[in-house]
């Protein structure tokens, strides 16, 4: 089929004309600095904040802010927790925060958190699957990266590469994914763009050098009280890949330049909610994203026995 993308010439990849016509269609609809950076700094104190770089785009520097608990101790397990590498997957990015407001305390004494609510800055603001160079962040945790919130995230775990246990990455699915984002990726590489289902439901791609099945099914348990989860097509698949468990299928994260594949750790996972679907709501996704980190790390730290439901926010 051809790509229906109204920038370039059907099977010519971009260039820098064609990406500034993309650039000069995308406009701010929300601010990270109100949204983001306003609840990470309502947490000082309980955590330490960590302005891990900073990106600039048309004028405009976003920081790049990372949530540490406090006194990190060597022999302590270390728990990742990232959020909006996707910008416009709005749930992963309050998922964390969420996480972070009323869940992380449950486990202090046991781990240490390493919370990074929205990797992707510009691109939550103007409510975007890429940075504002048309380059995607989850496909760019690879050296060199070309993208430069990749790059700066690779660079803040580096040090603590041995001490990883798990990272949750927080991503959702919704009906742009096949009405802007998938053409405009098929037209910017110059490929013919082939419709896909978008799947109704909660999911999770393991790594396939880790798969950990257990792991997975144990989070999908745990979100199945809060949302429901996403069944196979007639073919056994969810998004192409074979589902391996309920709820789960797996990518080979590293040679993809996933932000799954950025740490060592034993335990990883990334979600995907479908906010769009008449059976949930945008509200339940963040609920279901919290659900996930916190069995996630009830599985990692081996207490699986306490309750992996969440609390509920107030009001």
């Amino acid at each position: 089929m051809s790509t229906p993308y109204p920038i370039g010439t059907p099977g010519q990849p971009w260039g820098p004309a064609e990406r500034a016509a993309w650039l000069a269609r995308q406009v701010k609809q929300r601010s990270h600095a109100t949204d983001v950076v306003a609840r990470i700094e309502a947490l000082r104190g309980r955590f330490d904040v960590i302005e891990y770089g900073r990106v600039a785009y048309g004028g405009e520097a976003y920081p790049l802010l990372a949530l540490a608990s406090p006194g990190w101790r060597r022999e302590r397990p270390l728990l990742l927790v990232t959020g909006g590498v996707h910008g416009y997957e709005t749930s992963g990015v309050h998922g964390a925060l969420a996480f972070a407001e009323r869940e992380a305390a449950r486990f202090s004494g046991e781990a240490d958190w390493l919370v990074v609510p929205c990797v992707s800055p510009w691109a939550y603001e103007h409510i975007q699957r890429w940075n504002a160079e048309a380059v995607d962040p989850n496909r760019s945790f690879r050296e060199p990266s070309p993208a430069a919130e990749s790059a700066a995230l690779m660079h803040l775990v580096a040090p603590w590469q041995d001490r990883f246990r798990l990272h949750i990455d927080l991503h959702e699915t919704t009906d742009s994914d096949e009405g802007e984002f998938r053409p405009a990726l098929a037209a910017r590489d110059g490929k013919p763009f082939q419709p896909g289902l978008v799947p109704d439901g909660f999911y999770l791609v393991g790594d396939t050098g880790r798969p950990a099945l257990a792991f997975q099914s144990h989070i999908i348990e745990a979100v199945a009280r809060v949302t429901h989860i996403a069944p196979p097509d007639a073919a056994g698949r969810i998004i192409g890949e074979p589902v391996v468990a309920p709820g789960v299928i797996l990518y080979d994260c590293r040679p993809l330049g996933l932000c799954a594949g950025l740490t060592e750790a034993p335990f990883v996972t990334t979600t995907e909610v479908y906010p769009d679907s008449p059976r949930t709501t945008p509200a339940a996704c963040i609920e279901a994203q919290v659900a996930a980190v916190v069995a996630a790390a009830e599985y990692a730290l081996g207490f699986t026995s306490r309750s992996a439901a969440p609390s509920r926010p107030p009001g």
